[in-house]
């Protein structure tokens, strides 16, 4: 009995000394005897994207048109007027339309073959790509006035890279990517491409790569930014295809390329750059145009007159517009306030103004021959990075 006394002890001070021990951490995590409430976790951090150097900083990594919300117009363009500018390719000639009024107010004669027109990256010139004429026509949207012609050899398009460091001349016939002065449009590095008909392009969520169409022979690049150098060439699985536009996803993660034979746009992984799949569209797909809501992408197809719109939140194609009496709807942008969107009719020496909303025609207005890549300017944005308007 007196062993069996003993045992029962010793168990009870065993548990003792280890009610005790817990007792010594518990106050040792909560320097004190009185218990405390639970730690309120630390708010995620924000993540900040390491942009090529020199660039404004991302606004919001999971949107790169962050900055182009309706009417929010930057202080270099807020006193510009309100205009459509659309370059004739075979009347060589800058029609100038009145948005309000749908009438042209102005027609300003360039050099020839003027393809795109193209606002810099500072906002504060709009330059006419005189294609054949091998010039580029500096324009005043301030004042709508035409400067001397600058002496540039094939500018079939024209891009600027996110740091405004260069401007990139898409020689298309060159077969040349060409790096100039963004301001002078000095010759600064010439990069020969392999590929036929470099066109279209838009840079990565960092601005640190950009993808490009070759028109032509059907293929794609990538080239790093700073390195001005093509790090990636491959041929779309589409036999006859001649990709067009391009245009980055707000969140950046993929790339669409408009390709006039496939019907549709090809979706690629940019990081990756692995082959891309085709969503078809309509007959002729050809201009890439993002809402200010960052929501739709407005679809041009060219081939059958209609305009697809694309909802990048649901990955599909949720509506197409049909053009009363047809047409040839080509390039073109969105008004500053997403109300309206303008087209160039390529084939039928016209321009459409479509509701965004609704998808009505709101104007057909006889312009020259041949237009092209026209702007609205101004729009909402920081910087341009070229073409008829891509901004950040």
């Amino acid at each position: 009995m007196h062993r069996h006394f003993l045992k029962r002890a010793l168990v009870a001070g065993a548990a003792l000394s280890v009610l005790a021990a817990c007792g010594t951490q518990g106050e040792e995590r909560t320097s004190g005897t009185r218990p405390t409430k639970a730690a309120v976790p630390a708010p995620p951090e924000k993540k900040t994207v390491q942009g090529l150097p020199g660039m404004p900083p991302v606004l919001d990594p999971k949107d790169v048109y962050a900055a182009d919300r309706p009417n929010k117009l930057s202080p270099v363009v807020k006193g510009f007027p309100s205009r459509v500018y659309v370059p004739n390719t075979e009347s060589d000639t800058v029609s100038v339309i009145d948005p309000k009024t749908y009438e042209i107010i102005e027609t300003i004669p360039v050099g020839r073959q003027p393809q795109h027109v193209v606002p810099s990256w500072d906002l504060k010139t709009l330059w006419v790509n005189n294609n054949r004429g091998h010039t580029l026509t500096p324009i005043d949207p301030k004042t709508g006035k035409a400067g001397k012609e600058v002496e540039v050899h094939d500018p079939y398009n024209l891009y600027f890279t996110p740091n405004g460091k260069y401007a990139i001349v898409m020689a298309s016939l060159d077969r040349e990517l060409v790096f100039r002065d963004p301001h002078t449009m000095d010759r600064k590095k010439t990069v020969p491409v392999s590929c036929y008909g470099v066109n279209h392009a838009d840079f990565s969520l960092d601005g640190r790569y950009f993808i490009v169409s070759c028109e032509f022979s059907g293929e794609l690049l990538k080239v790093d930014t700073e390195k001005m150098k093509v790090v990636g060439q491959q041929r779309l699985p589409f036999e006859g295809a001649m990709p067009q536009d391009v245009k980055v996803s707000p969140d950046g993660k993929r790339f669409y390329i408009a390709d006039m034979m496939a019907h549709g746009m090809w979706v690629l992984d940019g990081d990756k750059f692995t082959q891309p799949t085709l969503l078809p569209t309509g007959k002729g797909c050809h201009g890439l145009y993002v809402g200010r809501d960052s929501r739709e992408m407005y679809v041009s197809n060219r081939g059958e007159g209609t305009v697809s719109v694309f909802d990048f939140t649901r990955n599909k194609l949720t509506k197409k517009w049909d053009l009363p009496d047809g047409g040839s709807p080509d390039m073109g942008g969105v008004s500053a306030d997403g109300k309206v969107l303008w087209l160039s009719g390529r084939y039928d020496a016209e321009v459409y103004a479509i509701d965004t909303r609704t998808g009505a025609q709101l104007a057909r207005i006889p312009v020259g021959s041949g237009p092209h890549g026209l702007a609205v300017y101004p729009q909402p944005g920081r910087y341009s990075l070229g073409h008829t308007g891509i901004f950040r």
